[in-house]
């Protein structure tokens, strides 16, 4: 099996006492096609901030194309 293009493995941001993304995980192998869906507040934006490097997760791993 080829590895992952992106991998999250227990994924945390926390806005002081607001827990935005709790322990998300997930992987997307190359050629995929995925949508995160959700409703309003549930921490769609805030985990694609994590991703692009805007925001630093507090807890959880990020692999991307294995780094």
């Amino acid at each position: 099996m080829a590895e992952p293009a992106l991998r999250l493995t227990g994924v945390t941001k926390r806005f002081g006492p607001l827990v935005a993304v709790d322990d998300v995980s997930f992987q997307v192998a190359r050629g995929e096609i995925h949508a995160l869906l959700g409703e309003n507040g549930a921490g769609k934006t805030t985990l694609m901030n994590i991703l692009f490097g805007r925001y630093l997760a507090d807890a959880g791993e990020i692999e991307a194309f294995g780094r």
